[in-house]
């Protein structure tokens, strides 16, 4: 079967950009495909989608030479039909005369049908036609206009290598100008470059096997795996020419991102001057790191290196010397900027810096950043009641510290050193090492895959900080829509949910929102039970996220969730482990498929009836031995299982339920609800709304899927 390779080749595309581009133009090409009708004979091994800093290739094989033949069939109006509709179906259809057109038979009468066969087109014209339209509708996060062209793209095009079955593919693809100017147009072709300084000439490919061996040879490596490949093997052989042995630092984002800024990669190392050794760590790898992608190296103690590894997308003749020559200067410049930010900053105290927080504005309805240092040191203070171990005076000190190198020139330099500089300030000015800790670590965690603090100060900070946050940007109206989040709430509740959970503590959430809620400006406090019971909300969706991945099912939350009034998370997942244990019993299983039947009796009579079954159950209105007993064991369950749950004894809840199963089958096998007697049977739906209550007691059954 044919073979279709697409290269579409560009100024450098930004690496953070690079693998949704590449999943973009599989959709793009895929919905293509499935227009002409032949998407099924492709299979996904068919597809392969490669993206360099210059290029986005897909390789598409078994493409089908033509679309299928097809019969389109249109039904017009009834046989006998007014003449006029008749000829204006016919017309429609390009049918001269009735003649011409079927008359068939269904179940509402005969009717006339227009049969029209279709022969398929030929997939290379398909591509000529739709491939432009792909190119002018791709949708990048940023893109730009070059030159006098109206077409928007990431940076500028210059190709595009279009090979389907072995032969070139020619299409015109019209950059239309803004100006007078003659468009720019950029013909396709069967001809790409390689390397853009190694090996900048022209050549012609036949197929992807061809492209992929002279792009090699052109100095290309067109798999972002292999190029990911290559620089780690090249580093590892950089770092046993050193001695002692270095080791590399573990950064796979950082290698993944490289990969994407070389198409040629070669590994070369660089020495820091002795003199910047004695800067923090965390200022030369972020200098390292963030501004110039370099990779850190650490000595065998684990202690940072004076070495570090860059990668060129060049071969020279002197080997990089002068690469490194030059990427050697740039690093010393502005290591030079950080020692002097460092001398400057330990001149003046950190506490003496907190004033300067007055000028910075939190947000325009929540005031400046020094009154939220306030509502957070007051919080974190209440809080601290909570965290076993965190001393309240190093809480409140901390608390009033943690945005104080947000000031500072270092930070103001590297703003990726919040936090991190506050600690290393906080011990020169002789601060406790907790209260130097929780300054570096109250911004924490981050994200999923940022370490949780532990620390009692850092803790009780850190949640104050985000409950703040939260309750005062919920307060004004900035809650997050959709994929929208620009303060990061749904970051925050995520590490509030992994400081409490992780550090087992029994914060009573409602509580801490309260007092959260009391404190915040006044423009802030209307509505705070409203936005109390919203983010209560909040955290149940976010745990539900938190917990997805941990294979915790969403329905057992939002069950428990339902029972109302519970804020606890450890006690809440307690809960939550029991119900599953207990689902996953036969005793659990069947007595959900019996709460089931009997809300859905329940639900529907009530309907029927429109009344409500949440009276009292009479047991003078018993019938039956099978009554008797599903109400005593009701009335046992609903205090023993009560008294368990008070005790936070959730597996001991659940043995409690586990023992109405019997009566409970036992009634629905021998006991019809449904009686003539009305008194008795409203008693016995009355006794099925207990009994799903009881149940609803510890977990609204109703949320359970499955």
């Amino acid at each position: 079967m044919p073979q279709l390779l697409l290269e579409l080749l560009s100024e450098e595309i930004p690496a953070r950009m690079q693998a949704r581009a590449a999943e973009l133009l599989h959709e793009k090409l895929m919905e293509i495909f499935d227009t002409a009708g032949f998407v099924a004979d492709i299979a996904g091994d068919d597809y392969k989608v490669f993206v360099t800093p210059r290029r986005l290739t897909v390789v598409v094989d078994n493409v089908p030479r033509k679309q299928p033949d097809r019969t389109i069939e249109r039904r017009g109006p009834r046989v006998g039909a007014p003449a006029q509709a008749i000829q204006g179906f016919l017309k429609a259809n390009g049918l001269k005369s009735a003649k011409q057109a079927e008359q068939r038979e269904t179940d509402k009468g005969d009717f006339y049908f227009a049969v029209k066969q279709v022969k398929g087109r030929l997939t290379k014209d398909l591509l000529i036609e739709k491939i432009p339209g792909l190119i002018y509708d791709f949708n990048w996060p940023k893109s730009m206009r070059w030159a006098n062209t109206a077409v928007r793209w990431v940076r500028p095009l210059h190709g595009i290598l279009c090979v389907f079955d072995g032969r070139a593919v020619r299409f015109p693809v019209s950059l239309a100008s803004t100006t007078e100017d003659p468009p720019i147009e950029i013909a396709s072709g069967n001809t790409t470059v390689g390397h853009r300084f190694l090996a900048p000439k022209p050549f012609k490919v036949r197929d992807f096997a061809d492209y992929e061996a002279k792009l090699k040879k052109a100095k290309v490596m067109l798999d972002a795996a292999a190029r990911r490949d290559e620089i780690l093997k090249q580093a590892k052989r950089r770092i046993a020419r050193v001695k002692p042995k270095l080791k590399l630092k573990a950064d796979p984002d950082l290698i993944d991102e490289i990969s994407g800024l070389v198409e040629w990669p070669v590994v070369l190392m660089g020495r820091i001057e002795d003199r910047f050794m004695d800067l923090p760590p965390e200022v030369l790898t972020t200098s390292m790191r963030t501004h110039q992608k370099y990779i850190a190296l650490h000595t065998a103690r684990g202690r940072l290196a004076n070495r570090f590894l860059l990668v060129a997308n060049m071969e020279t003749a002197d080997r990089g010397k002068a690469i490194v020559a030059g990427n050697e200067r740039v690093l010393r410049a502005r290591l030079a900027d950080a020692q002097f930010f460092w001398d400057r900053d330990r001149r003046v105290s950190l506490a003496s810096r907190t004033t300067r927080l007055r000028d910075i504005v939190f947000h325009e309805k929540l005031g400046t950043l020094d009154e939220k240092v306030d509502r957070v040191q007051a919080l974190a203070t209440e809080i601290a009641d909570y965290v076993p171990g965190a001393e309240k005076d190093r809480v409140r000190s901390a608390a009033r510290l943690a945005k104080a190198d947000l000031v500072t020139g270092m930070v103001g330099e590297f703003p990726e050193l919040q936090g991190v500089m506050g600690r290393y300030y906080a011990l020169h000015d002789g601060e406790h090492k907790d209260v130097a800790r929780a300054i570096a670590e109250h911004y924490a965690p981050l994200g999923p895959g940022d370490k949780c603090p532990s620390a009692p100060v850092s803790v009780a900070v850190a949640l104050a900080d985000k409950l703040d946050t939260l309750i005062g940007l919920f307060a004004v109206g900035e809650r997050p829509t959709g994929s929208k989040d620009p303060y990061a709430l749904r970051r925050a509740a995520l590490g509030i949910l992994r400081l409490i959970i992780e550090n087992r503590l029994r914060l009573p959430l409602i509580k801490a929102l309260e007092l959260a809620a009391s404190a915040a400006p006044v423009a802030a406090r209307e509505g705070r039970r409203r936005v109390v019971s919203e983010l209560l909300d909040f955290f149940a969706d976010r745990l539900k996220v938190a917990l997805r991945d941990k294979g915790v099912r969403h329905d057992l939350i939002a069950a428990v969730f339902a029972v109302g009034g519970e804020d606890d998370f450890v006690r809440l997942l307690a809960r939550v482990d029991a119900l599953g244990e207990f689902l996953k019993s036969d005793d659990g299983a069947n007595l959900l498929i019996a709460y089931r039947r009997a809300a859905n009796i329940v639900r529907i009579e009530e309907k029927n009836d429109r009344v409500t079954y949440d009276g009292a159950v009479d047991p003078t209105l018993f019938g039956q031995d099978e009554e008797r007993r599903l109400f005593k064991a009701l009335v046992a369950v609903a205090a023993d299982a009560q008294s368990a749950l008070a005790k936070e004894n959730f597996r001991g809840a659940m043995a409690v339920l586990a023992t109405l199963r019997g009566p409970v089958d036992d009634f629905f096998e021998r006991v019809t609800v449904n009686t003539d007697d009305p008194r008795r049977r409203a008693n016995r739906l009355c006794l099925l709304s207990r009994a799903r209550a009881t149940l609803d007691r510890v977990a609204d059954f109703s949320k359970i899927e499955g």
